[in-house]
């Protein structure tokens, strides 16, 4: 009977919870969904939505209104009204992720793309163009096997969409981050599938420059060119990558009349990335034999500029962005985590009474269990502590088995200060740390010197004299004497040194 008022009162709280959630803020729900829709129309009639400062405040206000609202992230479509909410909440994250990102706030835009993946929103057309973003993001950061991932979700979202044209888009991304790492199998196998397709001529000059960036990773130079050469004689507009890509190969083969000539065409356009723009005064302060010092420095001091002012504050930036989405995919559940949750709820609910009493019932017989237990306890640990000295014994001789087969490894090699890293000191103590069980940390608490330090790894080694003199150096006449003040340093003597570091290990 108590089991049956509790569960009846918790079913009225949750039936009051899911009308409050409901019922609660109607007026601001409708005004964020009729900012969203805005936000639609304007993005399907290719005007960028939120260049203006009231729609930039609109639309933030109804991407947090939709965030804050209690059933938006992680509905579970147990109504049409969730699963609409659930629509909006996604569009809502799109929309915001894109303005802040057009307002070069890559972290915040990464974030709002996150909690739209999150959601549990059947809309593939946006997952697929939120997932493209999140893939933009991590290209421009340079994490290109990263971006190739969020790629392929993106082309999954628009096939499973019935977007077939922007499922081969979603291709020739995966395409063109695959020939970033020079990967030419996979951008082959992903363009010959382009290719086959009825949307090539779409897709005609996003092809031709992902294969001339496939050869100018690869470094056949004049395939680029060949290829930037065949688009321009086409009907097909070239982007302003593809000249500055041409004018790079052109560099790189010394054809330097060519490269100025594009260099400083890409410069003229007005689109360039400073990227570009970047590499460009690179090639044109190099080819321009008329320039004088004055102007090369001029040039210099622009790049300068570009990249402490622009590049680097951006790149940082997506950095920052891709961190935070690495973090999201390494921790982020399964998205039927609720599920789950749900069903355990109702299992414990269903079992709680037989719980109590089968907690009752072996209350008395744990008891009695806990008594033998703690008798056989007690017979275990007498016979631990007689088995106690033995197994210790036998791990200090493991242990020193381990170092000796080391020392053995790093005496036997060919060149010992490679080994090592025997010229760079600070290397050289984090090798022996990583190697021989923290033996430069130890041996730096006895305040030793360099010299004292490297002499010790050397006895450990059983380095000879001539090695010794060599690697320390130090003369070899006061070797002896130098060895018996360090041993002196450490509490030992001269015939024990090596036994005594052993020791220290051990």
């Amino acid at each position: 009977m108590y089991l049956c008022s509790v569960l009846g009162k918790c079913c009225i709280w949750v039936c009051v919870a899911v009308c409050l959630f409901t019922g609660c803020s109607r007026r601001a729900l409708h005004e964020a969904q009729t900012v969203v829709a805005q936000a639609d129309s304007a993005r399907a009639e290719g005007r960028m939505y939120g260049t203006e400062k009231a729609d930039s405040i609109a639309l933030a206000q109804a991407y947090h209104t939709l965030n804050n609202h209690p059933l938006s992230p992680y509905t579970l479509h147990l109504t049409p009204y969730t699963v609409h909410l659930s629509s909006y909440y996604v569009r809502a994250c799109y929309h915001y992720g894109r303005l802040l990102r057009e307002k070069d706030d890559p972290v915040a835009a990464m974030q709002c793309f996150i909690n739209a993946t999150h959601a549990r929103s059947r809309d593939y057309h946006i997952l697929g163009r939120v997932y493209s973003n999140m893939g933009s993001i991590c290209h421009l950061a340079g994490e290109f096997p990263l971006s190739y991932d969020m790629f392929e979700r993106s082309a999954d979202c628009f096939l499973q969409g019935g977007d077939t044209l922007l499922y081969y888009y979603g291709l020739y991304r995966m395409a063109f981050e695959k020939a970033e790492m020079a990967d030419s199998i996979n951008t082959s196998s992903l363009l010959e599938e382009i290719y086959n397709s009825p949307y090539y001529s779409d897709l005609f000059s996003f092809t031709s420059l992902t294969s001339a960036q496939l050869y100018f990773q690869c470094q056949h130079y004049d395939s680029t060119i060949s290829i930037v050469n065949k688009l321009q004689s086409s009907n097909y507009d070239v982007p302003y990558y593809g000249y500055a890509l041409k004018a790079r190969a052109y560099w790189h083969i010394g054809n330097t009349d060519s490269a100025l000539y594009y260099a400083k065409y890409v410069l003229t356009l007005p689109y360039a990335s400073e990227q570009d723009k970047y590499n460009i005064l690179y090639i044109v302060a190099h080819c321009d034999s008329l320039l004088g010092n004055e102007d090369i420095l001029e040039i210099s001091a622009q790049r300068s500029d570009i990249e402490t002012d622009v590049l680097i504050p951006k790149h940082n930036q997506w950095a920052l962005a891709v961190q935070l989405l690495e973090q999201d995919l390494n921790k982020k559940p399964d998205l039927r985590w609720i599920y789950t949750l749900v069903g355990i709820l109702l299992f414990t609910i269903a079992s709680v009474s037989f719980v109590i009493m089968w907690r009752k019932r072996k209350q008395h017989k744990r008891l009695i269990q806990d008594i033998h237990i703690k008798e056989q306890m007690q017979t275990q640990l007498a016979s631990q502590i007689d088995s106690l000295s033995d197994i210790q014994k036998f791990h200090q001789c493991q242990i020193l088995a381990d170092i000796e087969e080391t020392c053995w490894l790093i005496r036997s090699c060919e060149d010992i200060k490679t080994q090592l890293c025997w010229n760079d000191y600070t290397k050289m103590c984090e090798m022996v740390n990583a190697r021989l069980y923290g033996l430069a940390n130890k041996l730096q608490a006895y305040h030793l010197s360099e010299k004292e330090i490297r002499l010790c790894i050397l006895v450990l080694l059983k380095a000879s004299t001539p090695q010794m003199v060599d690697m320390i150096p130090y003369a070899k006449s006061g070797l002896g004497k130098f060895k018996y003040t360090t041993a002196r340093k450490l509490g030992t003597s001269t015939e024990n040194l090596r036994s005594y570091i052993l020791e220290m290990i051990n």
